[in-house]
């Protein structure tokens, strides 16, 4: 079997807990484009599927896995006057200064990945900007070889383009790439473009949600060095 040579990390959900990095700010976000108008915020909040009382996601909220323009284009339609541009630019400016919450400490588990030979990269469908200044916050951007967003020129998940930009960026091919996220999403970009599948309980998706889609599903990215080592000998690069 092909050596595997890099991992690919969505952002949200899987190097960052989504319930308690996002949760609160969601709420947040959604009365700021309220102006203070609990009705109109109600409708929103439905609109995004999450609980505004609970600050909950649903399922198959919007605002888990989709793209701030997306989720600009779901919301515009109960705020005449606004602009999809105008949405996602605010979305962009008060999402890049909120504190991640790491789902594991990420600086050595970079560091440990980083020395067993493996390249890294992030694919999200959130925007560059706000993406670089989590990693920057978390003090993990120097260890991704390639960042690519949304807006990087390329189709958002589930759709592969970004995955198979990534393995064009770094000269591999899809199978030598492991992808690791936490959505339906993540795992349905990775098995179009025919990467190994790691699923991680940080985010919304449930196990029995992912276990169809996932070679393997762990709780959180924590677990990936042990994942590694449980491999069959010579499947990852030394």
């Amino acid at each position: 079997m092909t050596k595997i040579r890099a991992i690919l990390f969505d952002k949200d959900g899987t190097l960052f807990d989504f319930n308690r990095t996002w949760a609160n700010w969601s709420r947040g976000f959604l009365r700021d484009l309220a102006g203070g108008d609990d009705r109109l915020a109600r409708v929103l909040a439905d609109a995004a599927g999450i609980d505004l009382d609970a600050a909950a996601f649903a399922r198959d909220s919007i605002l888990v896995s989709h793209t701030p323009r997306e989720i600009a284009a779901a919301l515009l339609p109960h705020l005449p006057g606004a602009s999809l541009a105008g949405i996602v630019t605010r979305m962009s400016t008060m999402s890049a200064a909120v504190r991640q919450a790491e789902a594991t400490p990420l600086v050595p588990l970079m560091d440990e990945l980083v020395q067993r030979g493996l390249r890294l990269g992030v694919v999200t469908n959130d925007l560059e900007g706000p993406t670089r200044a989590h990693l920057r916050e978390a003090g993990i951007d120097g260890a991704f070889m390639r960042v690519i967003a949304c807006d990087s020129g390329f189709a958002a998940k589930p759709a592969p383009d970004m995955l198979l930009a990534f393995c064009e960026m770094a000269g591999l091919d899809p199978e030598e790439v492991v992808m690791v996220g936490d959505s339906a999403h993540d795992m349905v970009a990775a098995r179009a473009a025919g990467m190994h599948r790691i699923a991680v309980l940080t985010g919304v998706a449930t196990r029995t949600q992912l276990e169809p889609l996932a070679h393997a599903v762990l709780p959180s990215v924590a677990g990936l060095p042990r994942w590694l080592d449980a491999q069959r000998p010579g499947l990852f690069a030394a």
